[in-house]
């Protein structure tokens, strides 16, 4: 596959992992498959609202229009994309908004762990705080210089480089602070709560004790 990429691949999502190998059960994927659970929803710019709530350190709901999101400071993310259905991208550009970026602007209290992500429809991913904190999670709107498609998420979706994809959810609309694990909506359906590719973490069966709530 030529040179490494830097994948973010460690548990905290550093910079500088590199691999040659793809994860276990992962096949190289040269296009982008559009893949999701759903209709893709209408952009309503006028409507849309970024919210952070649940945790807060002060208690408040924070929230930002659409156009005091894609004001917030941009950053880009060279990191691959492991599919649970088992193809992985690799080397792609992501820009937006760094997780980091909105724990500063509306850090969560002192008690939170976990942090569950809401998107149209009512769809939900919950994630370990360590894992949305890590340096490369990034609430992205291009890729590769140009605007997400909306079958691939446009206006916001979350990258969680060194988890499943599916752990980071299309069509963004918040995070809900928790301090308790809850899971969302394929981590209640059979897949794993954690989501690692480097460990194959796929299905809720392969969970140890402690990798989640009971279902």
């Amino acid at each position: 596959m030529g040179q490494p990429v830097e994948d973010g691949s460690g548990e905290d999502g550093s910079q500088g992992a590199s691999r040659f190998e793809l994860p276990p059960g992962q096949r190289l994927q040269r296009g982008w498959p559009v893949t999701h659970y759903g209709p893709v929803p209408k952009f309503r710019p006028e409507r849309w609202e970024f919210r952070v709530f649940g945790a807060t350190t002060d208690d408040e709901k924070h929230g930002w229009t659409h156009d005091e999101f894609t004001a917030l400071p941009y950053t880009t993310v060279v990191a691959d994309l492991h599919c649970v259905t088992k193809f992985s991208m690799l080397g792609a550009e992501w820009g937006g908004v760094p997780a980091a970026t909105i724990l500063r602007l509306a850090p969560p209290a002192p008690d939170v762990t976990h942090v569950m992500v809401w998107a149209e429809y009512g769809f939900s991913s919950n994630l370990r705080l360590s894992d949305f904190a890590a340096g490369r999670t990034l609430f992205a709107t291009h890729k590769d210089g140009e605007l997400l498609t909306a079958e691939h998420g446009f206006p916001l979706r979350l990258i969680v480089p060194h988890l499943y994809a599916w752990k980071g959810p299309k069509w963004v609309r918040g995070i809900e602070y928790m301090t308790a694990d809850r899971r969302g909506f394929w981590e209640e359906r059979g897949y794993h709560n954690i989501g690692d590719p480097w460990k194959e973490q796929r299905y809720s069966y392969q969970e140890e004790p402690g990798d989640g709530p009971e279902l």
